[in-house]
């Protein structure tokens, strides 16, 4: 019996220890690609490339990773016997609709914002999401995190402040850069708070597997993007000068990894926990800075250097105090 006991728990501890390992190299790899991404798109996606076509093929990576991930674990037999049409529109098809158009808002402001801007703005979304948790979810906020999300809105306002009065690190035209930079990465961030808290519902209520919902949202959201070309400029780009104008092979890496991250985030979640990931947050925002130094020399802004502790500070404190349900006295 007792030699049956020791074998379990040095099964265990083996299993735990290749569990902290995987989680590791999440971390380590969603770390890298958050803060790679801003500057991989911004160089590799070029001013002619519409941005209806690079998130309708980025869509498709997304589908092709969450299928070969549904297929190695087994499941893909079990989820397409339980898998319905209305279950899936009720799910995932809202969701899926706000993130085609966040993904539409987040490509346009990736090539009119430099690099590091654009990623502590996007932090916003953090504020937005615990917003709608508390709505949809009945998720509250203890006085530390209501604290951190208001060090997160001033360090947005300074980066707004930065970029509007022509001071942005790239020199950009500072009303080009307001208009259509820092006005779609905030919108970006309301809807991606609305649809994270949506995704949190289906997944807490209604139980569905993330790499299915990843799928169902690709899909929804592919056939609402290709809706909207029928009236908006990109359609009319696309229907002129086709599908692919502008594109390189190296279009293709900005929309991999980009791909990759959107399952990376699932899987962070799922296995690490919102504390770990708010931790890959902060240390994105030191790659963007030291990838953008390195290969742009691009110096950040004053604006930018007092936003920054403001916004790593903001993450930390958010993810370190959470909201505790008091006891109730008998």
């Amino acid at each position: 019996m007792a030699v049956k006991s020791r074998a379990r728990g040095k099964q265990n501890s083996e299993d735990h220890q290749k569990h902290k390992s995987r989680i590791w190299l999440y971390l380590t790899l969603l770390t890298l690609q958050y803060g790679a991404q801003p500057l991989l798109s911004k160089r590799f996606s070029g001013k002619g490339v519409t941005v209806t076509s690079s998130v309708l093929i980025c869509e498709c990576a997304k589908v092709l990773c969450a299928l070969i991930l549904i297929v190695k674990e087994g499941s893909l037999g079990r989820l397409s016997e339980e898998w319905t049409f209305i279950g899936s529109l009720t799910a995932s098809g809202l969701p899926a609709a706000i993130y085609a158009l966040q993904n539409s808002l987040l490509q346009l402001s990736y090539r009119n914002l430099d690099s590091l801007t654009f990623t502590m703005l996007n932090q916003t979304k953090l504020f937005f999401t615990a917003l709608f948790m508390y709505f949809i979810l009945g998720q509250k906020q203890s006085l530390q995190q209501i604290g951190a999300l208001v060090l997160l809105i001033i360090a947005a306002f300074l980066l707004s402040i930065g970029e509007g009065s022509g001071h942005g690190s790239r020199g950009v035209d500072s009303e080009q850069a307001f208009l259509l930079g820092i006005i779609p990465v905030i919108a970006a961030s309301v809807l991606s708070g609305l649809a994270s808290s949506l995704c949190q519902w289906a997944s807490q209520v209604k139980k569905r597997s993330s790499y299915l919902m990843t799928i169902e949202m690709s899909a929804i959201g592919s056939l609402c993007m290709l809706a909207s070309t029928l009236k908006s400029p990109d359609g009319k780009a696309i229907r002129q000068q086709g599908f692919f104008s502008g594109w390189t092979i190296l279009t293709l890496i900005p929309i991999f990894t980009n791909a990759v991250g959107g399952i990376l985030v699932g899987l962070v979640t799922t296995q690490a926990g919102g504390v770990r990931k708010g931790f890959v947050i902060v240390s994105a925002l030191i790659v963007t800075a030291l990838l953008q130094y390195v290969f742009d020399g691009i110096p950040p802004s004053l604006y930018v250097l007092l936003s920054l502790p403001l916004v790593v500070t903001s993450i930390i404190i958010y993810q370190r105090y959470p909201y505790q349900v008091k006891e109730k006295k008998l």
